[in-house]
């Protein structure tokens, strides 16, 4: 989608918009910079409307004045921008609080004496996908303006620096909304074939982009992946994209995506109700697309592969059966219970692939793969599940400076046993209990002890609670804490 938010950077001194945001302290007044910059009758308004609605300048709470008289300014937002005490300041929540404080369709100018360029980079972050929507098949948008974008400059005491800061945004915020839009697409256009020309798209900004098509997997030996897609009219795919930013003795890093672009459940067929969202069991798939997007936009100094395994899971005449037997790509043998703990299948073929070919430090897979998620985590935290602590500490970590949180599970050889099957190596479900766990503990199967963490973002890669950054029923979930990841190791693991 087009962006819908233009953001111009200028000095606190440069001429003012007719709109203007300022930030305010807790007695809601603006400070000395801010408030000669828009004029005293500007100041007095605000401070009315302050009076008026007992605004007291609290954290991400706005209050608006329309300004009279004739002067340049016309209507001015005060915004608090003192978190509370032991608070860490989110300032991409600042950006989205501030776009939906804006009047449509105006430009604004944003007076931010005394904020870092970092945070002012981070505060057009959050404007930029607090602005985004989905809605390239509506004849009639919601938004008649959107032809032309929002055009808002940050005023700052640094504009130089907040320009640099402000290249790495660029890139995470298209990654960000390149993964919603892959998510949010309908079924009938972003089937298997079509994601892989979309994912291809990604040549233009240097990632080497390969695309195996059923016959090549079919050779390597994916008959775990290729067992989902049996019963659709489309083809599966594998996509694998290369961005050689590093060493080059240095190991990639490697991030995988499920795929599967539309999911009935198969033969073991889900219930109608609701079944239109499981257009979305490709988010994990659609993280690790704009993940690599915001990396190679931002020429991140790190080698990362991203591989996505890409099927259709429909119930036609030549799908897999509860019952049937298949070989993975890594010899272990695999007896399908219920078709629709597909996912799984898919990841097993991809974890061991990408292990075996490429040898990389680490492996952090995505999937929206359990319901079970959902039950213990809700829609707050992704599910994570890792053989190494480190790895799995990263990840926390960044979770909890990005806001997109984590919360670790256990693995276990209790939960292990649960997956043994009678007939084959394993069972591709252990029943109603621990449902997320034993489906980690499937894929921990197929790591072949390389460090490796699972992340289950079946609460929070879909239908996603709306926030001050997302409006979206997709959400981009990942990416900016997969890019924090690799962030926190390019400059040497800090």
């Amino acid at each position: 989608m087009a962006d819908r938010v233009a953001i111009d950077v200028k000095p606190l001194s440069a001429a003012l918009a007719a709109d203007v945001v300022i930030p305010v302290g807790t007695d809601a007044a603006p400070p000395e910079a801010a408030a000669t910059g828009i004029g005293p009758v500007a100041v007095a308004a605000l401070a009315r409307a302050a009076a008026v609605e007992k605004f007291k300048g609290k954290y991400r709470k706005t209050v608006s004045a329309v300004v009279p008289g004739d002067g340049p300014v016309e209507r001015v937002v005060g915004i608090g921008l003192t978190a509370g005490d032991g608070d860490k300041a989110d300032w991409p929540a600042v950006g989205g609080t501030i776009f939906a404080a804006l009047a449509k369709g105006r430009p604004a100018s944003i007076l931010l004496p005394g904020v870092d360029a970092d945070a002012a980079a981070d505060i057009a972050l959050g404007l930029r996908l607090r602005a985004y929507a989905f809605d390239a098949y509506k004849t009639r948008p919601d938004d008649e303006d959107k032809g032309a974008p929002l055009r808002v400059t940050l005023h700052v005491d640094e504009p130089s620096a907040v320009k640099k800061a402000l290249k790495h945004r660029d890139g995470l915020a298209e990654g960000v909304c390149l993964a919603r839009d892959l998510v949010n697409e309908p079924p009938n256009v972003l089937f298997p074939k079509e994601f892989a020309r979309r994912a291809e798209s990604l040549s233009r900004l240097g990632v080497e982009v390969e695309v195996l098509d059923g016959k090549a997997l079919a050779k390597i030996g994916m008959r775990a992946l290729l067992g989902v897609g049996q019963g659709s009219a489309h083809d599966s795919r594998v996509v694998v994209m290369r961005w050689n930013g590093g060493k080059a003795d240095d190991k990639p890093l490697a991030f995988i995506g499920k795929g599967v672009t539309f999911d009935t459940g198969g033969i073991s067929i889900k219930p109608a109700a609701g079944m239109e969202d499981m257009k979305g069991d490709m988010a994990g798939a659609a993280c690790v697309v704009g993940l690599m997007h915001a990396l190679a936009a931002r020429k991140a100094k790190a080698n990362v592969i991203g591989v996505i395994g890409l099927v259709e899971n429909m119930p036609d005449g030549a799908a897999q059966r509860p019952g049937d037997i298949v070989t993975s790509l890594s010899g272990q043998t695999i007896e399908i219970i219920n078709t629709d703990a597909e996912g799984r299948l898919v990841l097993a073929d991809v974890l061991w692939y990408v292990q075996d070919k490429y040898k990389p430090a680490f492996m952090v897979n995505l999937a929206t793969l359990t319901g079970a998620i959902l039950v213990a985590l809700g829609k707050e935290h992704a599910g994570l599940f890792s053989n190494d602590d480190d790895l799995a500490g990263r990840l926390f970590k960044a979770g909890e400076e990005t806001g997109e949180t984590v919360w670790r599970l256990p693995l276990g050889k209790a939960y292990d046993k649960m997956i043994d099957s009678k007939f084959a190596d394993m069972k591709n479900t252990g029943g109603r209990f621990a449902g997320s766990i034993t489906a980690a503990q499937f894929l921990q199967r197929f790591v072949n002890g390389v460090p490796w963490a699972h992340l289950d973002i079946a609460g929070t890669g879909m239908d996603s609670a709306a926030s001050d950054i997302n409006r979206s029923w997709a959400s981009g979930w990942g990416v900016r804490l997969l890019d924090r990841v690799v962030a926190q190791l390019e400059r040497g693991g800090r």
